[in-house]
């Protein structure tokens, strides 16, 4: 078979929808090889491509084209309801729905629709319950790609995100995000029922329990029900006899770090005399 029958051959395969290219790894498919081939690199790691101003590295040629309009400000895909401009076209595709409300991807388990097919991938994970990232050093796998670099964080001891103010460093942007609101003292989740707001949205959930008396977190070893969600998982304890909390002194076990916490100031006054 000739090159020009196998670009033909891949070009019906495009108008049929056929895609016999299958990857191993996250059962993405294909309709032609080296779509395949350049797919893999994403799982095996392998980035030939590099920026020659910042030294990144890309595992597609195009995805380092794209890179490049990022240090030259390009942005030639417009928007022509708000005139908001794009680096690639497939951006500005996915933006004009915003516009139009279509949501082309459907859930075909909930049928419920999303506007970008890699969305719609990770939903499906809730149902399959499929977890295609995994830990190499203690093998726990997560759903999600940033999950499992936020994880790594915890075994390598990185922390890349910092505050300007205190230096503090932090594994994931949001925290240092929500941190900054103890600098500027900004509270963005305001109550609707009262004038008091919060700086985390869990924080403002809870607190609307406290108006609704609602109480969403029930134990299911008995009728018992708690309006937060660590609550639930502290008493869950008392039923499996869980103590996951050690005293490094004397190897004693508690089922909360609070009796933990207690427990040393005993120590530390046993050491005074």
């Amino acid at each position: 078979m000739n090159s020009q029958t196998i670009h033909l051959a891949g070009n019906m395969r495009k108008h049929s929808e056929e895609k016999p290219y299958h990857c191993s790894v996250c059962l993405k498919n294909f309709s032609r090889r080296f779509h395949l081939v350049r797919h893999m690199k994403g799982h095996t790691g392998e980035k030939p491509y590099q920026c020659l101003v910042c030294v990144k590295n890309f595992s597609q040629h195009s995805n380092l084209v794209t890179h490049m309009k990022s240090h030259t400000g390009e942005k030639p895909y417009q928007c022509s309801e708000c005139q908001k401009n794009f680096i690639q076209k497939s951006e500005l595709v996915i933006h004009m729905r915003s516009h139009t409300g279509e949501k082309p991807y459907e859930c075909s388990d909930c049928l419920k629709s999303f506007k970008q097919k890699s969305v719609l991938v990770r939903h499906m994970r809730i149902h399959t319950g499929k977890k295609p990232y995994q830990c190499s050093d203690c093998l726990k796998s997560f759903k999600e790609k940033s999950e499992l670099v936020v994880h790594v964080r915890g075994h390598t001891g990185e922390k890349p995100f910092q505050c300007s103010e205190c230096l503090m460093n932090f594994t994931q942007r949001s925290n240092l995000v929500t941190h900054m609101r103890s600098h500027t003292g900004e509270t963005p989740f305001p109550c609707t029922e009262c004038q008091k707001s919060f700086k985390r949205k869990y924080e403002l959930e809870i607190h609307m329990n406290g108006h609704t008396g609602e109480t969403p977190y029930q134990c299911s070893q008995c009728p018992k029900n708690f309006k937060r969600k660590f609550e639930l998982v502290r008493h869950t304890k008392s039923h499996t006899g869980e103590k996951p909390y050690q005293c490094s002194k004397c190897l004693k076990n508690f089922s909360r770090q609070s009796n933990l916490v207690r427990h040393l100031r005993g120590h530390t006054a046993k050491n005074l005399y």
